[in-house]
């Protein structure tokens, strides 16, 4: 094991924090080794214990150590699974659009560059499992009783399902941001500026284009939908933009009238 005990005297908690998390991304400190006790990192950080305790929670919330308890126990590097990394992702990606950091053209045109290059290997790859998920969802999406809510996730589900087609462990997890994170917060900000049927039509013939390896056509469909979803982004966020407009509007006015006294 090799950590860097040199830090600086602020933000030692984060300090200390990233001094291990770097030793575990360089590897001098492996999968499940054990790391000293919160005394002997006190002592070698020359800090106080409740200082490197919080540093551990700091590396905990993010699943690079767990705690064991009993004789054999203690704080271990722990292995990050792929589900609880495109857990991560796709958090910060959901809180980003929330935010306004990503438009949601911007998010359109990142799905389509991306989504368009796991149809080629999701046509070589398939299996039955992946294309009985995506007819599933087609058939549930048919639906008129189907929630908004419920349909905007049947459609993640559903392109999760065809990015999981590619059985290429990477794509599933750079795709996690996208599928799992962006889209269903834009989902739920545009469901009122498209249409259904559109998009049930064109899940379908996707699958279809999927199952009978027709790459072309899959890439074709996928290029109608994206086209008509471009269109749907923009008056979405022309809305939302007015409607920030507006709310900024109304705080000015009744700061305006607080200061004269007219409130």
């Amino acid at each position: 094991m090799s950590i860097k005990y040199d830090i600086e005297p602020a933000s030692l908690s984060v300090q200390i924090a990233d001094a291990i998390r770097e030793a575990i991304v360089e590897g001098r400190l492996k999968i499940d080794e054990r790391l000293p006790t919160e005394q002997e990192l006190a002592d070698r950080f020359n800090v106080s214990r409740p200082t490197v305790r919080e540093a551990l929670k700091r590396l905990a919330a993010h699943n690079l150590i767990r705690s064991r308890r009993g004789p054999a126990g203690g704080t271990f590097v722990n292995r990050p699974s792929e589900e609880e990394g495109r857990a991560e992702l796709a958090t910060t990606a959901a809180l980003m659009v929330s935010l306004d950091v990503f438009s949601l053209p911007e998010v359109a045109e990142a799905r389509w560059q991306l989504e368009q290059a796991c149809i080629p290997l999701a046509v070589a790859n398939r299996r039955p499992a992946e294309l009985d998920t995506m007819i599933a969802e087609v058939r549930r999406q048919e639906d008129p009783d189907l929630s908004d809510e419920e349909f905007c996730a049947s459609d993640v589900r559903f392109h999760r399902a065809l990015v999981d087609a590619t059985h290429n462990p990477v794509l599933r997890f750079t795709l996690a941001t996208v599928i799992e994170g962006l889209q269903p917060a834009v989902n739920m900000a545009v469901y009122r500026f498209r249409e259904r049927a559109p998009l049930v039509d064109q899940h379908r013939r996707l699958y279809e284009a999927i199952r009978d390896e027709d790459v072309s056509a899959a890439i074709e469909v996928l290029s109608e939908q994206m086209t008509y979803l471009r269109a749907s982004y923009d008056r979405a966020q022309a809305w939302r933009e007015g409607r920030d407009q507006l709310e900024d509007t109304q705080h000015l006015t009744i700061a305006g009238e607080k200061e004269t006294g007219a409130v």
